[in-house]
């Protein structure tokens, strides 16, 4: 049985007639991923859409109600070359301490995974500026890339933030399985699926494990009629509360779902 409980009748982050309008009007303000920094600030990383460009953005709250905004994520770094790239869904990398799940920084930083169609990474000083990692040539780095024949043959894209283990740094991802021959043909074409990745603690760039199935699909009424036909569980949120794991995610473009678990 699904409970609703409604928290707020009106939205925190919204577009609105402020600076930074012409980013996220008039499409919204989606796809929010929240980390809590060690002095009990919250930062928001998510998806300014103007109905142009997707622009990854930055807002920051006391109390996760009211949010100031900051603007897009790139918009210093490299002399504003990736201010209008599309990019979206930051999870930034965080770690437990003393039960409650904080930004982390490795090496004096702070890390950041985003992107879609592969996932690209950024570091941070202060978690509102962000510096995408590029190679030689200039261009953008990618850290993790789709597969062939696998569930994510069509799409990579950062889930909820990522968590630094004593085994890696752990990044959930969302897969969705190509409409082409490339894609899992034990899986219905352009379903979207949960992924798991781990990376090295101390070099956030490299892979140690990545699953070749899925860990969450849709298999559930909810969570395969909706908005989107071919099927959703999308995860964004994960939340530690009461030594037990709940990971939010949407359901066809539709209704927002959970699952549980004891230990990740």
């Amino acid at each position: 049985m699904m409970e609703y409980i409604l928290l707020e009748e009106n939205p925190v982050l919204y577009p609105s007639k402020d600076e930074f309008a012409k980013f996220d009007n008039p499409g919204g303000c989606e796809d929010p991923r929240i980390v809590e920094r060690a002095d009990g600030t919250y930062v928001v990383a998510y998806t300014a859409w103007n109905r142009d460009v997707a622009r990854l953005c930055i807002a920051t709250s006391k109390d996760l109600i009211h949010w100031k905004k900051h603007g897009p994520a790139f918009a210093k770094a490299h002399s504003g070359k990736f201010l209008n790239i599309w990019s979206k869904s930051g999870s930034i990398i965080t770690k437990m301490v003393n039960g409650k799940i904080v930004a982390a920084k490795i090496k004096g930083k702070y890390w950041m995974y985003w992107g879609e169609k592969g996932v690209n990474i950024a570091t941070s000083d202060d978690l509102i500026n962000w510096n995408p990692l590029v190679e030689e040539n200039g261009e953008l780095k990618y850290v993790m890339n789709i597969r062939a024949g696998k569930f994510d043959s069509d799409l990579t894209e950062p889930g909820p933030p990522a968590l630094l283990t004593s085994k890696g740094i752990l990044l959930l991802y969302n897969g969705k399985n190509a409409k082409e021959e490339t894609r899992d043909q034990h899986l219905p074409a352009e379903t979207y699926l949960g992924g798991q990745v781990l990376f090295d603690a101390n070099d956030p760039t490299k892979i140690i494990n990545r699953l070749d199935e899925c860990f969450i699909k849709p298999d559930l009424p909810h969570e395969m009629r909706g908005q989107y036909k071919a099927g959703t569980t999308f995860i964004e949120g994960l939340v530690y509360f009461k030594k037990k794991w709940f990971l939010y995610y949407g359901t066809a473009d539709s209704m927002v779902g959970v699952a549980v678990k004891n230990s990740l």
